[in-house]
């Protein structure tokens, strides 16, 4: 008998006739438990450990920041939602300002040249973020698609400081995607586009957005 029919042998002639997952311990992830000023401290730590910015922003003044950021980097333009309450707040900040407002109103074959390469940064919200890892936890849809925060140089995060988890495990089971069920779509960003492809020299933007800026508001 080979393997594999002793295998399949095992299968059919098992005594309780189902098969049983064993118990997971999820004690290891589930203790790690820190405080608000902790979590946040140790997201920025994650962030900028890998080259992204972290600013920490009071709900009332983070658009001055944003501001400040946009003449700091140059940008001509940003890309906004138009719905999410982030796109609204930016557009209705910046409609007199200098920089252009640009909106992911057409099908990407529309224009899928001047996304590629006149786009100068995008901004969007994020669903949570994760403190152990400095992770974004986005769930794009067509307000805020994919493509806006994978394309543009820079994309601007604005998360608030209590949508920060502990840990990936905590965001879902706050998220409830065990009965739920996890979005087909679901978006991590942990800090900017980089690789080590081309002779394992670490290199950024290449496949992606060259600067992450996440504006904490508190």
């Amino acid at each position: 008998m080979s393997a594999r029919d002793a295998i399949l042998n095992r299968l059919r002639h098992r005594r309780d006739g189902a098969l049983t997952a064993p118990v997971s311990d999820f004690s290891v992830v589930t203790e790690k438990q820190w405080s608000d000023s902790e979590k946040l401290d140790l997201f920025q730590q994650k962030i900028e450990s890998v080259h992204g910015e972290v600013h920490r922003v009071s709900k009332d003044n983070w658009l001055e920041k944003l501001k400040e950021l946009l003449a700091e980097k140059q940008v001509k333009n940003l890309l906004t939602p138009l719905k999410a309450q982030v796109g609204v707040d930016t557009r209705e900040a910046l409609a007199d300002g200098d920089v252009e407002l640009l909106a992911y109103d057409q099908p990407i074959e529309g224009w899928k040249a001047e996304l590629f390469s006149g786009v100068d940064a995008a901004i969007t919200d994020v669903r949570s973020a994760i403190a152990e890892t400095g992770t974004l936890v986005l769930w794009p849809d067509n307000d805020q698609p994919r493509l806006m925060t994978l394309v543009p140089p820079i994309h601007f995060a604005v998360v608030d400081a209590s949508q920060l988890k502990n840990t990936f495990h905590e965001v879902i089971m706050s998220e409830d995607w065990v009965s739920v069920g996890m979005p087909t779509n679901a978006l991590l960003i942990s800090g900017p586009s980089k690789t080590a492809d081309i002779e394992q020299t670490l290199a950024y933007g290449v496949h992606g957005p060259k600067e992450l800026v996440v504006l904490v508001r508190q």
